[in-house]
């Protein structure tokens, strides 16, 4: 194990198709059901598939009037933010804290300008408003989290396809470990909207049905919609401060595959390379891995090649390890994925269970993983967070469990 002063996380919060909040999106997961259904934030009359994630209506009361302006990305990134924030005790604005900002996102605002060009296209220039068209930039949201909490420092977004909420969990902690900043606020968001689900759809990897990671007949996956913030610090300002550890990120790793636009390598190369030297960052031997949050899309070519690359790393105790997919229960948060299963893996953490993944039937004889497949208690030390994406970008993070209540 590492014995280097480590980076901690002091808060989370998160935005689901369970809710606002992540103590609904903790119960959920361990409940073992999807919230996968048919949704209305757009007409999808013309598509394969009709059901995603769609995360409901905010709470009345719970957002400041001048955030119905905002797009649903930014209003998921602020909600999360604010209740990361919250949990870790820092002030309602930043500026004196020396904190930055790095999120991941896959298409911003883009719900938002696809409205206004619906009413363009119908020749309603005159009545469209413009506004919407400021959120159409992919930082949108980690700019909105910065406004809201008076962060000065670093205001960082990646936006490398599914893989950006792990990378800018990795940006983060690079961040700290420089002295660049002492508090990091990393996560991601986005929100459904036409031009992801049109390009799913088109790709035909979307499933009819809420997705089923790693099943045997699985037919594609399903796109979901949210954010997710963590606060990171290391641990010596956050004991200072007399902040509480919840969970600790060791470590985190990136590669690529070099090989398609949208298919993963089908040997899991760069899903391999990734695992290995997030395991090389956090100083943590392979066989202390206790637990996997797998990327786990539900499509043929993604789960066999996570497999196969995860097998690379670990031989046959891969079998053998607990693995789980969020995406069962809250379906894929396209840039913001990694960040809400980060979250999720700190909450197994905290809670020393572990979350099922929905749905039944056999496992893939091509991907014999051990999927959870109810909550169970377990004695999880050290946990993997993967996420790969389009292009061949792969990420992880290895977690650990926080102080103990």
């Amino acid at each position: 194990m590492n014995d280097r002063p480590g980076v901690v996380v002091t808060g989370w919060g998160a935005v689901s198709a369970w809710g606002w909040g992540a103590a609904p999106l903790g119960r959920a997961l361990f409940g073992g059901d999807t919230a996968i259904a048919p949704f209305t934030r757009f007409d999808h009359a013309g598509y394969e598939t009709h059901v995603a994630g769609e995360a409901p209506d905010p709470p009345d009361g719970s957002e400041p009037a001048a955030w119905r302006r905002l797009s649903w990305a930014e209003r998921f990134a602020l909600a999360a933010g604010r209740e990361a924030a919250a949990q870790a005790r820092l002030p309602e604005r930043l500026g004196d804290a020396r904190a930055g900002v790095f999120f991941g996102s896959s298409t911003g605002g883009m719900l938002e300008a696809e409205e206004f060009y619906k009413r363009w296209r119908g020749r309603c220039l005159e009545r469209a408003p413009r506004a919407p068209l400021v959120a159409h930039r992919v930082s949108a949201p980690a700019d909105a989290v910065a406004r809201s909490l008076g962060v000065t420092g670093p205001v960082e977004t990646v936006s490398s396809a599914c893989a950006s909420g792990t990378l800018a969990l990795g940006l983060a902690q690079r961040a700290l470990a420089d002295g660049r900043v002492d508090v990091a606020l990393t996560g991601g968001a986005d929100s459904l909207c036409r031009i992801t689900f049109g390009g799913f759809n088109a790709l035909r990897s979307v499933a009819a049905e809420p997705c089923r990671p790693f099943r045997a007949d699985r037919t594609g996956l399903s796109l979901g919609e949210g954010a997710a913030v963590l606060v990171l610090e290391r641990e010596e300002t956050a004991r200072a401060r007399g902040a509480r550890v919840l969970g600790r990120l060791l470590g985190a790793g990136a590669a690529a595959d070099s090989h398609h636009m949208t298919a993963p390598h089908p040997e899991g190369r760069g899903a391999a390379l990734a695992v290995e030297r997030a395991l090389t960052a956090a100083g943590v031997e392979r066989e202390r891995v206790d637990f996997i949050n797998a990327h786990g899309t539900g499509t043929d070519l993604n789960d066999v090649a996570e497999y196969r690359g995860l097998h690379a790393v670990f031989g046959e105790r891969v079998g053998t390890i607990p693995l789980t997919s969020t995406k069962g229960s809250v379906g894929h948060l396209l840039g913001s994925a990694g960040s809400i299963e980060a979250v999720a893996t700190l909450i197994a953490l905290a809670e020393q269970r572990l979350q099922p993944t929905p749905g039944d039937g056999e496992v893939d004889p091509e991907a014999p993983v051990r999927l959870v497949r109810r909550a169970e208690p377990a004695s999880i030390g050290v946990a993997l967070s993967l996420s790969l994406g389009f292009g061949g970008c792969n990420a992880a993070a290895v977690l650990a469990p926080g102080d103990r209540a």
